[in-house]
């Protein structure tokens, strides 16, 4: 009697979930869509793109590269083509599916920017570019720190931005008020955390739903600061409305390297807060008893009450801390940056971004935070290509951010599991 043998392909086909085709084929559309773009883009330039690796004004002047522009794109469109039609057609899985969409998005992201600088007469300065990049993530990197301090204990955040929103009025009202940074990072950070407070009350102890609440505070957090705004900020604006901004912190010696050195040793300090909090968010979250508790609500919350675990308790100090993270990405929005307060939307919608970071990180710290870079990257590219006049509008770049969240958020990031109970209410039993 014989064995029929089944090909490889097929049998991942039989394992292969419906939600994880229907993932796995949007994916490969997406990719497929993208390469196509790159294609296109690659035979409207035969110049050498110029790239600058350092400033104009740099006391350091490295050289400047020069790109062929079509073989370059081109050979960039075929590695993501290469990708989508290895999802759409299911070549590809485990790791190398993996690794086959890390190689589009490099291939995305090297032959945009090829394109650019092979388009105009000016250079890209990657320089530049990798500063706003940080300058951007800021904010994010502790963004997601609220999400997935929240969510890996169960609790859906979805109030990072009105968490954000007065955070930034708190901080610019403290700091003119004081002419104190340490002041207003401690107002913010107390405005994150009492807006968490919010979060966690409604959540744990009266079972609203965690979307619905989380809107709320977001209305809430728009309503109140541009009432106090209107009414206190805009009548005294020499008193209220005076912020002078932080200046980058310069570390001796290190900001000297050719290179990474203007980059990663001349930003401002809330940006190296920002990286340093993301190390200690995963060391809590991994390396201590805490972090296990936290993990064990998330998931198995009646099982942790049964061990002796304080559940409500647990769920209400990650909140809390995640509150008091996005307290301080919030103070980036005025005395991290521009300055004064202004009642014209300073957030932009920056707490759903790091939202969709979370998602995309699979609400792991590190991974986020990597997905924060990522927008950051993205929200910088037309901040860098604005003065080079390309033939396409810049708001049309300044868009990828949120068309790169609008993806995260319809599931086209692949499997991902939340918390198994992220977003459930805990009702103690006994």
């Amino acid at each position: 009697m014989s064995t029929a043998i089944i090909p490889p392909s097929v049998e991942r086909a039989r394992m292969e979930s419906p939600e994880g085709r229907k993932q796995r084929r949007s994916i490969g559309i997406l990719l497929t869509l993208l390469g196509a773009v790159l294609a296109f883009l690659a035979f409207t330039t035969n110049d050498t793109g110029r790239i600058a690796l350092s400033d104009v004004f740099a006391d350091v002047k490295l050289p400047t590269l020069e790109v062929p522009g079509l073989p370059t794109v081109l050979l960039c469109a075929l590695l993501v083509l290469g990708a989508g039609i290895g999802y759409l057609t299911g070549k590809v899985s485990g790791r190398a599916r993996t690794i086959a969409a890390t190689v589009a998005g490099i291939g995305i992201l090297v032959g945009f920017i090829v394109w650019a600088a092979a388009s105009s007469t000016l250079p890209f300065t990657l320089t530049s570019q990798l500063n706003l990049t940080l300058e951007y993530a800021t904010p994010l990197l502790f963004g997601v720190l609220a999400g997935v301090l929240s969510e890996r204990a169960g609790v859906v955040n979805i109030a990072i931005e009105g968490q954000f929103l007065t955070a930034a009025f708190a901080a610019s009202l403290t700091y003119s008020i004081t002419r104190s940074f340490i002041a207003a990072l401690f107002a913010a950070a107390l405005a994150g955390l009492l807006m968490g407070g919010v979060l966690a009350l409604f959540t744990l102890r009266y079972l609203v739903d965690h979307v619905i609440i989380g809107v709320v505070v977001n209305l809430l957090a728009t309503g109140l600061t541009g009432f106090i705004y209107q009414q206190l900020v805009v009548q005294d604006l020499a008193s209220y409305g005076n912020v002078q901004p932080m200046s980058p912190l310069r570390i001796p010696l290190l900001e000297s390297i050719p290179f990474l050195g203007p980059i990663l040793f001349t930003q401002k300090p809330l940006t190296y807060g920002g990286i340093l909090s993301v190390a200690l968010v995963w060391f809590l979250i991994y390396r201590t008893k805490w972090g296990l508790r936290v993990r064990s609500v998330g998931e198995h919350p009646h099982a942790a009450d049964t061990v002796g675990i304080n559940v409500i308790s647990t769920k209400t100090q990650a909140v809390l801390l995640g509150g008091l993270f996005a307290g301080l990405g919030g103070a980036y929005f005025t005395i991290g940056s521009v300055g004064a307060f202004q009642d014209n939307n300073p957030t932009a919608g920056n707490g759903f971004i790091a939202l969709a970071a979370v998602i995309m990180g699979r609400w792991h710290p590190v991974l986020a935070a990597m997905m924060a870079l990522f927008f950051g990257f993205a929200r910088a590219l037309a901040q860098s290509t604005k003065p080079m006049q390309l033939p396409i509008p810049s708001d049309f770049i300044e868009m990828l951010p949120y068309l790169a969240t609008i993806i995260a958020v319809a599931g086209l990031v692949g499997r991902v599991r939340a918390p198994a109970a992220d977003g459930a209410h805990f009702v103690k039993t006994h």
